[in-house]
């Protein structure tokens, strides 16, 4: 398992999709052919389309659900994977706040019944891709306390993919060797030391919207239909 940090220090991104494309010239030679961007709605889908589109593999989404605490819900006790039954839980932060377990089972309850509306209003038609023997590359536009990434990881690797690999554009350092602890690789191209949140290290962090989503997948697609068969992995269901 190992961290690769590109610069310890703070990076300035123009937008999401700068931020993929600056990840691919990291990502590429430890993933190499045939891998499978997984990004992680909704600003993660912006830098994955852009890593799976410079990297010419498939992309799909992991519907990841933060857990809000009580009175703030920005601030993440944990996090649950679509299909899951049970969260990942930051024991120090729910511990810290004192949250009662009655509130962490309606926040996952609430939080399933939101990835299961992601994932029908994100793949309609479109199948997963498969997983299983290849090599993952999990995407996000950032981690902060890194429980929405860590809850993909574990439920990536329930999947069997021959290596994990996490791509980051930022995340604070101690959250960034946390996730290295889980993951077989991961790159981040900043980890600065004074982290407040993602946003402060982009110039346009515009919330992505569902529709735009829906849009970004579309467009792959659309743009992997165009391209030669050869070399591709015709198991996804997506026509070559």
């Amino acid at each position: 398992m190992a961290v690769h940090v590109i610069s310890p220090g703070p990076r300035t991104f123009r937008d999401r999709a700068e931020a993929g494309h600056s990840l691919a010239e990291h990502v590429r030679a430890l993933a190499g052919p045939g891998c499978v961007v997984l990004a992680i709605p909704r600003g993660g889908v912006v830098v994955g389309a852009a890593l799976a589109a410079d990297l010419d593999c498939d992309l799909d989404v992991v519907i990841v659900r933060k857990l809000g605490a009580p009175h703030n819900p920005e601030l993440a006790i944990g996090s649950v994977m679509e299909g899951a039954e049970s969260p990942y839980l930051n024991s120090g932060i729910v511990r810290a706040l004192g949250v009662p377990q009655s509130y962490i089972e309606a926040e996952t309850r609430r939080q399933q019944a939101e990835a299961r509306r992601r994932a029908e209003l994100y793949r309609k038609d479109r199948p997963k891709v498969e997983i299983e023997g290849r090599v993952a590359v999990l995407t996000d536009d950032g981690v902060a306390t890194g429980a929405t990434m860590i809850s993909s990881i574990l439920g990536v690797q329930a999947a069997r993919p021959a290596k994990t690999i996490v791509a980051l554009p930022v995340g604070p350092p101690e959250t960034v060797d946390e996730i290295g602890e889980m993951a077989d690789e991961v790159v981040c191209l900043a980890t600065p030391a004074l982290f407040g949140a993602v946003g402060q290290f982009y110039v346009d962090f515009a919330q992505t919207t569902d529709e735009e989503v829906v849009e970004l997948l579309q467009q792959f697609d659309q743009a992997v239909r165009r391209r030669p068969a050869a070399g591709r992995r015709p198991a996804t269901g997506r026509p070559a």
